[in-house]
């Protein structure tokens, strides 16, 4: 027990006591005197657009990071555990943590106005991916950055499951007469849907908390939840509302547990298959 004393005192330092303080502060007025103006802005149109746009980047870079993410598991199932597969897990491993200024810049040159992939489209093939406005610096130019950390994220969550399905539950398959469609109908799917779920819901917390990629690159405007609370907190045009960011976070931790709630459901279920 005593060796987990400096984790416990870790976690209570600089994880719980600062959410604490930041959630308690969204029940406070600029003066410190207790209201619930700040909670009721949650109701406010703007804010619920907000918290709308981020379930949205959320809900569709998660699906499609899981769909991909899936796919290349099922790939990298077939080369054992050979240097392909050690590369390819190594590369997601860090990829999936590479994110805020040095992805955005990196999206910027290739694909930002001037960048390298968009100038050649425009000189070579006529192709002006910006012909309707710079969308890159607003909330559709996160969906490429986000997809970017979600797949090899997914391939690290989801590649124990994928290696869990026994080559002797398809060759019984086979021996009984069965056809491979048939075993990933009634075998592979429902034994791995659980895992799959479960990283779904994973990928979704992830880009759902996800912050420093969009500060970086969408520098104009407040379309996610992570940049409304960083407004309410140095916007010259909200003074006195710094205590709004509490109610934000506030919002964006009952969305959180929430997914995480249902995130351990579903891998509770996922596990019995990884043992």
């Amino acid at each position: 027990m005593l060796g987990l004393v400096p984790f416990a005192a870790y976690v209570l330092l600089f994880l719980a006591l600062p959410t604490v303080l930041a959630v308690a502060s969204g029940f406070f007025d600029g003066d410190g005197a207790f209201t619930l103006a700040n909670v009721a802005a949650l109701g406010d149109p703007v804010i619920v657009a907000t918290f709308a746009n981020s379930a949205w980047l959320s809900v569709l870079t998660a699906v499609v990071g899981a769909l991909i993410g899936a796919l290349a598991c099922y790939a990298l199932v077939g080369l054992e555990h050979g240097r392909a597969r050690s590369l390819v897990d190594a590369a997601s491993g860090v990829l999936a943590q590479f994110g805020g200024v040095m992805l955005a810049f990196a999206f910027i040159a290739t694909i930002g106005i001037q960048g390298l992939v968009t100038v050649w489209l425009r000189d070579t093939f006529g192709i002006d991916i910006f012909a309707e406005g710079a969308w890159i610096y607003g909330l559709p130019g996160l969906v490429l950055p986000y997809i970017y950390f979600q797949v090899p994220l997914m391939i690290i969550t989801f590649m124990p499951a994928m290696s869990a399905l026994k080559p002797q539950w398809a060759e019984a398959n086979l021996t009984l007469g069965g056809t491979r469609t048939g075993f990933w109908l009634h075998v592979g799917v429902p034994v791995l849907a659980p895992s799959f779920f479960a990283s779904l819901l994973l990928l979704f917390a992830n880009a759902f908390s996800s912050y420093a990629t969009a500060a970086a690159l969408a520098s104009q405007g407040s379309q996610i939840v992570p940049l409304q609370i960083r407004t309410a907190l140095t916007s010259e045009t909200m003074l006195g509302r710094e205590n709004l960011a509490g109610a934000l976070a506030l919002g964006m931790i009952l969305v959180m547990t929430v997914t995480m709630w249902a995130y351990s459901l579903v891998q509770r279920r996922a596990a019995r298959w990884q043992r």
